[in-house]
């Protein structure tokens, strides 16, 4: 009826709302039980995830998050994914023991060209309960006396708490200012966007709770946050562009599964719980089943089709897994697969040649002129003899012998 306000329909069943606030939850703020409650309360809440632009592709840390919001726009709130067209110009030091390099407007621009798409295989672009922004639109419209405003609401010790920022301090490195006044931006972004929730990786909980602090004092709301767990790699280093060891959503179905089983064995269970849709009591008996010495193997090919079917479907998931299983032996991969730790940057000849996987060096220029030298992690042949390794992956030398390379 023209002049009746639409108000949305909410889903509050109890189990889906309990699924959404444990599954691949670190934290929530204030608590659990405070968003619990919103939740139940048949009102729209809106959430925000922000993703600076600061590569081409968007991988599987951010479809951590991503898949989360789905949980969210399937209960009938409003999502909100923010491109960081301002605050990718400063670069998020989060975790980072020296900046990062600026990026300009049109390498920005052309970053974010590809994520809707990407964003479209996660969230349903066609209800109208998602919206995209970009904090372009308002931080660079701020004048002098704006910024000082907001920063004014910050002291230097709450900002210094950061454990990147301490670890810098002790390590005798510099600090810039254009890093040290990035979560203030980011929480403007809150109050910009008037959200209810900002979610992100665990990475982020200093800025998020930021945010939670400025609109609590220019608008007197509380802001809950969602801190989510993230993947991490066997060294305990965050997945992503920076280690160059991600699983990119616009990778094929063979590169996206053959990286996935480069993958240590310790990254089945979070792989199934963060990046698959699989019920908790079937990983909670994949976990038993490992427990009790059933080959890591078959459950790490149950993660890598999972993933693929979510992104390409059933049909090219199947494909990739035959492929992978033709690339290495009938029935997978060989139960001999040579697995090596090494330091980022190490030389893949130096590595094959101490654990006797090649014979000499002339035996490593033969293979590697002969094109017999390939990434499964990429489905890239190695045309470089002094290829140095910066990410995890699994690479076949010849035709029968296969090495995956760890990093340390």
């Amino acid at each position: 009826m023209f002049g009746t306000a639409f108000k949305p329909k909410i889903d509050n069943d109890s189990k889906k709302i309990e699924s959404l606030l444990t599954r691949g939850v670190e934290r929530v703020y204030p608590s659990a039980e405070f968003l619990r409650q919103a939740l139940l309360s048949g009102r729209q809440l809106s959430i925000y995830l922000g993703i600076d632009p600061t590569g081409q592709s968007l991988h599987l840390g951010h479809a951590i998050t991503l898949m989360k919001l789905r949980e969210f726009q399937d209960l009938g709130h409003k999502v909100i994914v923010m491109y960081g067209g301002f605050t990718a110009t400063i670069g998020d030091p989060s975790g980072k023991l020296s900046a990062r390099r600026q990026l300009s407007q049109s390498e920005i621009k052309k970053n974010a060209a590809g994520y809707k798409k990407s964003i479209g295989k996660i969230l349903d672009l066609k209800k109208n309960n998602i919206e995209f922004r970009d904090n372009a639109d308002w931080s660079n419209k701020m004048k002098p006396a704006d910024i000082m405003s907001i920063a004014s609401r910050f002291t230097v010790p709450q900002l210094l708490e950061r454990d990147m920022f301490q670890e810098r301090l002790k390590g005798g490195k510099e600090i810039y200012l254009h890093e040290f006044l990035y979560p203030i931006f980011q929480a403007y972004d809150s109050v910009a966007l008037d959200v209810d929730i900002e979610i992100g990786g665990n990475d982020q909980t200093f800025n998020m709770l930021a945010g939670r602090t400025l609109m609590r004092k220019l608008k007197n709301k509380e802001k809950m946050v969602i801190s989510m767990k993230l993947l991490e790699d066997s060294s305990g280093k965050k997945m992503g562009k920076t280690e160059g060891n991600m699983v990119c959503l616009d990778q094929s179905a063979d590169e996206m599964f053959g990286r996935i089983m480069s993958w240590a064995d310790t990254l089945i269970l979070p792989g199934l719980e963060l990046c698959t849709t699989l019920g908790d009591s079937e990983i909670a008996e994949t976990k038993q089943a490992l427990e009790a010495g059933s080959n890591p193997k078959d459950f790490k090919l149950k993660l890598a089709r999972e993933v693929v079917t979510l992104y390409h479907g059933k049909k090219q998931a199947d494909a990739a897994e035959a492929n992978f299983a033709n690339t290495f032996s009938v029935g997978g991969a060989p139960e001999n697969l040579s697995e090596i730790e090494v330091m980022k940057g190490a030389l893949l000849l130096d590595t094959v040649l101490k654990e006797g996987i090649v014979s000499s060096k002339s035996d490593w220029h033969r293979l590697v002129s002969g094109g017999a030298v390939s990434n499964l992690a990429t489905n890239e042949k190695v045309s470089d003899p002094g290829y140095r390794i910066l990410a995890s992956a699994t690479f076949r030398i010849g035709k029968k012998r296969f090495v995956r390379v760890l990093l340390k």
